[in-house]
């Protein structure tokens, strides 16, 4: 029988958990979405040699040295988030529709006398939001497996004394000293039991079977909820440079804060009236810093390469978390609940991947751009820390073995109608780092404190149009509409293997969001 590794760790002052976040949680921190201004996302975000516009901060900061006037914009945002899964045939919707303010930015344009040499530079301050949390989704369904989350938690229990997870009145808490809440959540509220004459824990959904073991009831049905709220968000100071209108060159210092918020509730149903629930809450809060710095190259007027490494971002998190379990149980003849300590909190740090942006550009005459980047990032350099500094070794094994590197291919067009009006297009297509491992569910999935599920992206795509207007030779408009597609594997509770034996299985349920966001850029330039 596999024995999860589960430890008893030394008491912790305050409120803190020994609480482990595990790989799915750093890359979920480290994926940025297309965000920026109206122009920017119109084209696909392939600004990488094309510059000349404020998100460039947060790529390849060069971009800020193709200015050659001083310039104010903000964006303001309509974003709606579609989604539906399908669990053993059964379909479940969410949607989420919510306005933003995607940033507001200042670029100040400094010219020399110099015809050679220093010509110009430029600094400039923005917000940004890089990556938005927010949807809404569901599960619902006829189980497709004899498998219940009550099963789950039993076998992550093994090894651990009914006296190591119980909840009493003493002066003893389990939650000091036990690194697996949800096993200590799930006894107290009487998910599985320990039979003696089995030598193990089972699911308490049943009925005893007279030799020391139960007989589990059948899983009917099952029904998830999640709700994500928050954001990353960004703050930049850049300074560009240029050299005799040939070489640009450009830096920028990133500030970075994160705020994400998760509900769910989940339910497990089973003949005779029997139920299980489970409801999870985490706010994750953070804050990171880190550098950007590149090149871009035009060795004539009409073409331009460009060249930009964006550092990792170096981030301190807390996590507050807290959960409820309650079951309705045949075998013991009540309604058992429990609920995780309440200000129970976390604090760790992470360090996001760095990536490598390889970008060209073409510039036909005052009529059309067309450019194109490649981002390359190496997401097994993603980093978990605990509080003190020390190498959360667990999750960076699992970081090490199951994710690589990945590309993200943008491109984007622009063509002016009249000298005032422009109409725009691009895509982004963002690779896949997830390896077969985690994608096939071959291994087991740790997931933080008292929340089992969990979603294993397929892909992600997004396609953009959008429209610009100069109403005078200082004041523009911009609009960008964009659809962008996420597929991806949604599990209620994760495979548990013992030496490559399967030991408690887990079907995933499909899940596709869809969302599709207007944004509008209106600038000033002087």
């Amino acid at each position: 029988m596999k024995k999860i590794g589960i430890t008893i760790s030394a008491l912790i002052l305050g409120s803190s958990a020994v609480f482990s976040q595990g790989q799915l949680d750093a890359y979920k921190i480290a994926q940025t979405d297309l965000f920026g201004t109206a122009r920017y996302m119109s084209m696909g975000g392939a600004f990488g040699a094309l510059g000349g516009d404020i998100s460039v901060m947060s790529s390849n900061p060069a971009g800020l040295a193709i200015y050659r006037s001083s310039e104010f914009q903000a964006t303001l945002s309509l974003n709606s988030a579609s989604s539906e899964s399908d669990f053993g045939g059964m379909k479940a919707t969410g949607s989420r529709t919510r306005m933003y303010f995607d940033n507001i930015a200042y670029v100040g344009y400094f010219p020399t006398s110099d015809d050679e040499g220093i010509v110009g530079w430029n600094v400039g301050f923005s917000y940004n939001r890089v990556k938005n949390f927010n949807r809404n989704y569901s599960l619902k369904g006829n189980a497709n497996s004899v498998y219940s989350l009550s099963d789950y938690v039993a076998e992550r229990a093994y090894g651990l004394h009914t006296s190591d997870i119980t909840d009493s009145e003493s002066s003893y808490n389990p939650y000091d000293y036990v690194d697996d809440w949800l096993s200590v959540l799930g006894y107290n509220a009487r998910y599985f039991e320990y039979f003696e004459g089995k030598g193990k824990y089972f699911s308490a959904f049943g009925e005893a079977d007279g030799s020391g073991g139960i007989n589990p009831y059948q899983l009917e049905g099952v029904k998830l909820d999640v709700s994500e709220r928050g954001g990353i968000d960004q703050y930049n100071i850049a300074f560009g440079l240029n050299v005799s209108n040939m070489l640009m060159l450009g830096a920028t210092v990133a500030i970075t804060d994160i705020n994400y918020h998760y509900n769910s509730y989940y339910t497990e149903d089973f003949k005779n009236t029997n139920r299980l629930e489970l409801e999870n809450r985490l706010d994750m809060e953070g804050t990171g810093y880190g550098f950007n710095a590149g090149a871009i190259l035009q060795p004539v007027d009409y073409f331009r390469l460009g060249v930009a490494y964006n550092s990792p971002t170096w981030y301190k998190m807390t996590d507050y978390y807290d959960a409820t379990a309650t079951a309705d149980s045949y075998f013991w003849d009540k309604k058992y609940s429990s609920h995780t300590p309440y200000n129970a909190y976390s604090e760790y740090e992470l360090r996001s991947p760095g990536r490598w942006i390889f970008s060209a550009a073409a510039i036909l005459g005052r009529t059309a751009l067309l450019s194109v980047d490649y981002e390359l990032t190496n997401y097994k350099t993603m980093k978990l820390y605990h509080s003190d500094g020390k190498e959360n070794q667990n999750s960076n094994a699992d970081i090490r073995d199951n994710f690589t590197n990945a590309g993200t291919l943008r491109v984007g067009a622009e063509v002016k109608v009249t000298p005032q009006f422009a109409v725009r297009a691009g895509a982004a297509w963002i690779g896949n780092p997830v390896k077969n491992t985690l994608k096939d569910a071959t291994v087991e999935v740790k997931t933080v404190g008292t929340i089992p599920n969990y979603t294993i992206e397929n892909s992600i795509s997004n396609y953009t149009v959008g429209l610009g207007y100069r109403f005078t030779p200082s004041f523009y408009m911009d609009l960008a509409c964009i659809i962008r597609s996420q597929k991806e594997d949604l599990y209620t509770f994760s495979k548990i293997f013992d030496n490559g034996e399967l030991i408690t299985d887990s079907k995933p349920a499909s899940l596709k969001t869809n969302t599709t966001r207007i944004a509008l850029t209106l600038g000033h330039k002087f």
